[in-house]
């Protein structure tokens, strides 16, 4: 008999629960709040490592990611680079930390192109990926689109070569779209000739900047002379905005370029610059995984 009971009351208060439309469990809350992304502090600032030196570099000695990189100014011309570049956000060691990304033209529909360090660094992948692209100010226009699997070169996974610092994550699809059918994609190239006129965007959050908007800067681009074999361009964008896409080809009407490089490091001793790894047969074949992914 108590059996019974049990049972009639456990099917009275299923039936309840059913008709007024109470979940039998909370949806769980987003680890990404508008609050938890303004705190996430630029990855480079969780980054310790001693200061290279114009002497170290005389020595040959290696570089190191320092304030990630410099800018011109606010993106006020709108078009598609405004859906596609975006904040990323992740833990690193545990902590909240943040990158810049893009999205870009792929088989799956589904690749945000970043920096190498911006998903792993000091041979720790980080964790709860997510890309925000459009960010503005702990808002997330286009949704938040969290990582299936993030993958780096060879080079960087095995060593953290500087010169091949890039990265790339396979993002899940979100009510039921793709990353690129909703916020478009920007094209991708490998192999280009160096020493053209380039764009780079990104959302540095370092002083004096608060990753609340989308920094851009343009102009010509060199071959790096001293550590490695980088593009270079005068800019002063602060940590935060490393990952964001640099474009040849970019048209300002339209927003719209191909992405060739990505924000990677500056020198400490040559501030207002900025460095970012050439797009080689290494950056192409991390593509064609991450589009098969």
């Amino acid at each position: 008999m108590k059996h019974t009971k049990t049972a009639v009351i456990t099917a009275i208060l299923a039936l309840a629960f059913a008709l007024v439309g109470i979940p039998a469990q909370a949806a769980a809350k987003p680890f990404w709040t508008p609050d938890a992304m303004r705190a996430a502090v630029p990855m480079d600032s969780l980054v310790r490592a001693p200061a290279v030196t114009p002497k170290d570099v005389a020595r040959g000695q290696s570089t190191i990611i320092q304030s990630i990189p410099n800018g011109g100014g606010p993106w006020t011309g709108g078009g598609k680079v405004t859906q596609t570049a975006g904040r990323v956000f992740f833990l690193f060691n545990g902590q909240k930390a943040s990158c810049s990304g893009d999205a870009v033209t792929s088989t799956n529909g589904s690749v945000v192109v970043t920096a190498g360090h911006c998903v792993k660094y000091q041979g720790t992948w980080h964790t709860q990926w997510v890309f925000v692209p459009g960010y503005d100010n702990g808002n997330a226009p286009y949704g938040q689109w969290a990582a299936k699997t993030t993958l780096t070169t060879p080079q960087w996974e095995a060593s953290e070569d500087i010169n091949y610092d890039v990265g790339m994550a396979v993002v899940n699809p979100l009510n039921g779209q793709r990353l690129t059918d909703v916020v478009g994609a920007q094209g991708i190239a490998f192999n280009q000739p160096k020493n053209q006129s380039m764009y780079t965007f990104g959302y540095p959050a370092a002083s004096p900047y608060d990753g609340t908007k989308l920094i851009y800067c343009s102009g010509s681009t060199f071959t790096d002379f001293l550590l490695t074999q980088d593009h270079g361009m005068q800019c002063n964008m602060t940590g935060g905005s490393s990952g964001g896409p640099w474009f040849l080809s970019f048209n300002e009407g339209t927003g719209t370029g191909v992405q060739a490089s990505v924000n990677s490091f500056g020198y400490n001793f040559l501030p207002g610059y900025m460095f970012g790894p050439y797009f080689g047969t290494d950056a192409q074949n991390l593509y064609n995984r991450a589009q098969a992914a």
